[in-house]
């Protein structure tokens, strides 16, 4: 029946369980946010009938243009969390169903309530074009007939007047082109691979990705030695008659695809072999004989015929770049993703080549041993969150840092199995150290360890066992060729916004007060930090409390 169904308020950072029990959520029934600012709230739902009633939704606001409600939906997971972090404040580790994806609702808004705790995801996007004020948000259920009303309850949210500054920080989330083909089941680069990566690449910059990893040759990422990933190559090679000569066709409506989209800067794929700079990456051409293979992993990075090509392939695209209203200063470099300490004198070697070309444009490279910058080898280097403390102890300047399946112990990540504050808490670290850039390696990545298979997303999270559900995609693939979006991304914008705001707050009041700030609780390091919601929530409220007042003539 209808009047056992049961509904409460909560905030983003709370994750629904299935077999938890609404009375245990935190209520959360008002905050505020900047004119500029994308908010989320949730409100979770039950029934205490073993009976499946419907409701369908709407929404009573001056801001009803603005928003969307999504339902969460719960995703299976097999592998939450290495053994050896299975005490470290993750929600639960066994397998079963988490709550992860964002599901659209029908447009009638009509979804299923039962005795399982569920929830919805609430998103407010005004985009700067709402006056401040505060404004409530009524979400009213009805059932069967729109007259009948089921429940009603009001968050109200206060439009603070001031605006979250734009920064120079720089996210990238690796973007699979390959994975989209296979999924789809279409031709590379076709009319609909192009309409498809368009999709994925607009739900990117919303969330915050302003930097694209571009294929210029199949990116080299995830196979095993003598292994491949299908070809997505945006440059055409042509090797005739001994020499060779290049298409940037494919490469030229990437670039003005991208700038349509809002993403403002290219990372050029990896040129080396992953894991060890020891082999050329897939480059396929059309050759005298036909189109084929002519590197890969039998050719050796230092070869005399790869670095032939590197010297013949390096200036043409550099030309080409500028040629797009120099589009090369906006270019990152890669030479190899995560060499180790054995590979240095390699990756040196494969690093000058690549610098003779490139000039002074970033080369950029996931890697945490601290020698690699101490030894002037690679002077952007980019540590796991795990490893990052020699970096800033040495105040190596302009600063990134990355996470993957291998930084699960104390520091933050995005797996499905973490609490939401995990997530978040990165942008006040960042903030706080002053980082620069944000690399993680799985936007859209639908592949098993190695890419040996493709895998169904909805039903493996993990890439079959390879690493904790969530690190290997943070968008769900819909039927139309359009990502669909997860609780995880949506916190970690949330988190790009925080880093904005203490920005914000260090306009008014200085960086020394913005970091005691951060600080009052204890001291914020990438280890060490509050181990709850609050801390974020009240942070945030404070932030945006004491700007108003600022612009109120208040002290």
């Amino acid at each position: 029946m209808v009047f056992f169904m049961k509904f409460k308020l909560i905030s983003s950072l709370e994750k629904c369980f299935l077999d938890e029990q609404i009375k245990d959520k935190p209520e959360y029934l008002s905050a505020s946010c900047f004119k500029n600012e994308m908010f989320h709230f949730g409100l979770a739902y039950c029934s205490s009938s073993n009976l499946t009633e419907y409701v369908c939704l709407s929404v009573e606001s001056p801001l009803k243009e603005y928003i969307t409600v999504r339902k969460v939906a719960n995703v299976p997971v097999q592998f939450a969390a290495k053994s050896e972090c299975k005490n470290n404040g993750y929600l639960r580790t066994e397998p079963g169903l988490y709550p992860d994806f964002l599901q659209p609702l029908p447009k009638d808004g009509r979804f299923p309530v039962t005795e399982n705790l569920r929830s919805l995801y609430v998103e407010v996007d005004t985009k700067g074009e709402v006056e401040a004020g505060v404004y409530p948000i009524t979400l009213c259920f009805t059932e069967n007939k729109p007259e009948k009303t089921v429940h009603k309850t009001t968050f109200t949210l206060e439009i603070i007047n001031d605006l979250l500054p734009e920064n120079d920080f720089i996210f990238t989330n690796w973007f699979h082109c390959d994975c989209l083909m296979n999924y789809y089941g279409v031709e590379c680069f076709s009319e609909e691979h192009w309409r498809i990566i368009e999709n994925f690449l607009k739900i990117a910059v919303k969330y915050g990705m302003n930097m694209v990893l571009t294929p210029v040759f199949t990116p080299p990422l995830d196979t095993p030695i003598r292994g491949e990933r299908p070809t997505v190559q945006l440059v055409d090679v042509y090797y005739k008659n001994g020499k060779y000569s290049f298409g940037f066709e494919k490469l030229e409506r990437w670039i003005k695809l991208c700038n349509n989209v809002g993403i403002k800067y290219f990372e050029i794929s990896h040129l080396f072999t992953q894991w060890g700079v020891r082999c050329a990456p897939k480059i396929m051409a059309e050759c005298d004989d036909g189109y084929k293979r002519i590197f890969g992993w039998e050719n050796a990075s230092d070869s005399i015929e790869y670095t032939a090509f590197l010297d013949a392939f390096l200036p043409e695209l550099m030309n080409f770049l500028k040629s797009c209203n120099n589009a090369d200063k906006r270019c990152y470099f890669h030479v190899s993703d995560e060499p180790k300490l054995r590979d240095i004198e390699y990756y040196k070697s494969a690093k000058e080549l690549v610098r003779k070309h490139v000039g002074d444009r970033p080369i950029i490279d996931a890697l945490s041993n601290y020698e690699f910058f101490s030894n002037g080898i690679c002077s952007n280097p980019i540590p796991g969150t795990n490893a990052i403390e020699p970096f800033l102890e040495n105040n190596v300047k302009d600063l990134w840092c990355y996470y993957c399946e291998a930084q699960g112990l104390d520091v933050s990540n995005r797996f499905i199995a973490l609490p939401s504050y995990r997530n978040r808490i990165i942008g006040i670290q960042m903030y706080k150290f002053g980082i620069k850039g944000f690399l993680h390696w799985g936007y859209n990545y639908y592949y098993n360890r190695y890419s040996y298979e493709a895998i169904n997303p909805y039903l493996t999270t993990d890439g079959d066992m390879f690493v904790p559900s969530g690190d290997c995609f943070t968008v769900y693939p819909s039927t139309n060729g359009e990502a669909l979006s997860s609780i995880r991304q949506a916190v970690f914008y949330n988190a790009l916004q925080d880093m904005r705001a203490l920005l914000l707050y260090e306009k008014y009041f200085g960086k020394k007060a913005t970091v005691d700030l951060i600080d009052t609780q204890q001291e914020i390091t990438f280890k060490n930090y509050p181990h709850n919601d609050d801390y974020i929530l009240n942070l945030r409220q404070h932030i945006n409390n004491k700007i108003k007042k600022l612009h109120m003539g208040e002290s």
